[in-house]
């Protein structure tokens, strides 16, 4: 089961990994997403998620992300957190309009 949201602010992105939490969701099972990597970095930190890494996507698409653009990243890392690819183009979009987005999969 996947679950993507859309937030504004980290305020709200507690709020909703609490309510994930409250419904089975590990820490572990929640993706948080933001235009800007450091950003996205920085949240993912403060609210102990995951982050989308080798794991999740394999070794090639990993490496092949370290040389696309920020937008072509993003979309890979919310594919691989369970999104398909046009639920990933429009959370890309959502994401360019300065917003969160929390995907969380079991």
């Amino acid at each position: 089961m996947t679950v993507k949201l859309t937030v504004e602010n980290v305020v709200q992105a507690k709020v909703e990994v609490e309510r994930l939490e409250t419904e089975g969701f590990t820490r572990d099972d929640i993706y948080i997403f933001a235009h800007y990597k450091k950003r996205s970095d920085d949240i993912s930190d403060a609210l102990d998620t995951e982050e989308v890494g080798m794991k999740e996507q394999g070794f090639v698409e990993s490496m092949k992300n370290m040389f696309t653009s920020r937008g072509d990243e993003l979309r890979s890392k919310m594919e691989a957190a369970g999104l398909s690819s046009e639920e990933a183009a429009n959370a890309e979009e959502e994401l360019d309009t300065g917003k969160l987005i929390i995907i969380a999969k079991k």
